[in-house]
């Protein structure tokens, strides 16, 4: 099964879709913040990356763009985790280089199927 790098402060919230996503057959790895995520993700090499939006030291948009401008990991599909359901918050997620945007509290089953929808588009790439 695919690498999912989440990143998510609250530890309730990472621990929950942790054990929800390896339950799935997913392997996980986490980050508590952006900068984290940024520092890690050459290590990491994911398939897929879930995102907080609102993270402290570096906040989802920013760790997104930096993400983005990897040079071998550039084209991972970024998912937006978030409480933050506008549609403002959805265009600036986009226009930060996120894939898809899914709302907290997550619904699995949705986020599974966005998640599958991102990897399949991203293996025709």
């Amino acid at each position: 099964m695919p690498t999912v790098f989440l990143v998510e402060d609250n530890e309730m919230n990472r621990d929950m879709l942790t054990r929800r996503l390896t339950k799935k057959g997913y392997d996980v790895t986490t980050a508590e913040d952006g900068q984290e995520a940024v520092d890690k993700i050459g290590d990491v090499k994911p398939d897929i990356v879930l995102m907080d939006m609102s993270l402290p030291r570096m906040d989802g948009l920013e760790a997104t763009r930096r993400i983005k401008t990897h040079p071998e990991l550039g084209g991972v599909p970024v998912v937006v985790l978030t409480a933050n359901a506008t549609t403002n918050d959805r265009d600036d997620a986009m226009a930060a280089g996120c894939d898809a945007f899914e709302t907290k509290p997550v619904n699995l089953p949705q986020l599974l199927e966005t998640m599958a929808a991102c990897l399949a588009a991203r293996d025709v790439a």
